[in-house]
């Protein structure tokens, strides 16, 4: 199973940034603790960042047909972009909103995610962790998936 990792505007420069906030671990860190929780686990994964919308949009459209899940910073865009929601409910694909802070404890235009109601799930608040428990998320939708799969194919037998 594979997964993609959709890293929005700002999230390079983890690490330099408002550590007071986001923490000092640099965004290679988290992708290297990532690589190993899905190597860990039997997954794939590929990890992407961009600053621009456009390119988050495109990304999420070249998952269909090649991965089976997405997790998603979509950063400061989680409260702005119709383009960005309407490209994840398109590919149907389960998706996984991650945030470091927890939004709901920063200023009110941060409170309001766009992107959630599209998700499998949002998880926020929790530091850099944030980004494995999106893992051991995504773990259990694919060990579900393979489950209904089976399943499915007992039945038709």
């Amino acid at each position: 199973m594979k997964v993609v990792v959709i890293q929005g505007p700002n999230l390079n420069m983890l690490g330099l940034r408002e550590q007071n906030i986001y923490g000092p671990m640099k965004l290679e860190d988290i992708h290297a603790q990532m690589r190993a929780f899905a190597e860990q686990n039997g997954m794939e994964i590929e990890f992407f960042q961009s600053n621009l919308e456009g390119e988050i949009v495109d990304k999420i459209q070249e998952c269909l047909g090649d991965a089976n899940g997405i997790i998603i910073n979509p950063a400061a865009y989680t409260h702005t972009s119709i383009a960005i929601r309407d490209a994840i409910a398109a590919v149907q694909l389960p998706t996984i909103e991650v945030h470091i802070s927890n939004i709901y404890r920063r200023e009110e235009f941060r409170q309001k995610s766009l992107i959630a109601p599209v998700c499998a799930g949002q998880i926020s608040g929790f530091g850099p962790f944030s980004y494995h428990l999106a893992m051991v998320a995504m773990l259990q939708i694919f060990n579900e998936m393979k489950a209904l799969q089976e399943a499915q194919k007992q039945q038709q037998a």
